[in-house]
């Protein structure tokens, strides 16, 4: 057993006070010989999405200045309040309670042509009960709608494309 005077006699150790590592990368480099061994830096870039849009024409050949410029999902505006507005409108086109030119403008004039040939053919106004959004690709948004129609339940299919700075509807189909 050690003893009071023994244990004043053990060595003391001396604390040594440790520098905080520094956060820059080159300064473990700074000598002269470590400087060859130094690794190149790494620049991350960041990179947008890539848009894989071919938009449709139907078959028609346009000039190259003139063809629809396909648009990504980021500079459009939000697409959900607009498919929501757009199926309850096309809902009443088909019920006849809705001109079709309202929507002309958010059509391809093929989908707007097959609009036209389908108002009124619908005896009642549809409910909507549950959307469905995707988007595929960048610039595109495929949707499909449930409505009930009485005792029946039907869905609507639609596909818009970002063309030329705006949503576009390509595909409007009634199941």
């Amino acid at each position: 057993m050690t003893t009071h005077r023994e244990f004043e006699q053990l060595p003391t150790f001396t604390t040594i006070e440790l520098l905080p590592i520094s956060s820059d990368p080159n300064e473990d480099y700074l000598h002269p010989v470590l400087e060859i061994f130094k690794p190149a830096l790494k620049i991350e870039e960041v990179k947008k999405p890539r848009l894989y849009l071919v938009p449709s024409t139907f078959g028609e050949e346009f000039e190259s200045e003139f063809a629809p410029q396909p648009t990504s999902a980021s500079e459009l505006p939000d697409i959900q309040p607009l498919l929501l507005q757009f199926i309850h409108n096309v809902i009443e086109i088909w019920a006849g309670r809705r001109s079709p030119q309202q929507l002309q403008s958010l059509c391809h004039y093929k989908v707007y042509s097959e609009l036209q040939k389908g108002a009124a053919m619908l005896s009642e106004i549809g409910r909507v009960r549950k959307t469905r959004i995707t988007q595929p690709l960048d610039g595109v948004c495929e949707a499909t709608i449930t409505v009930r129609f009485g005792d029946r339940l039907r869905v609507v299919a639609i596909r818009f494309e970002g063309l030329d700075g705006r949503w576009l509807c390509t595909c409007l189909s009634l199941i």
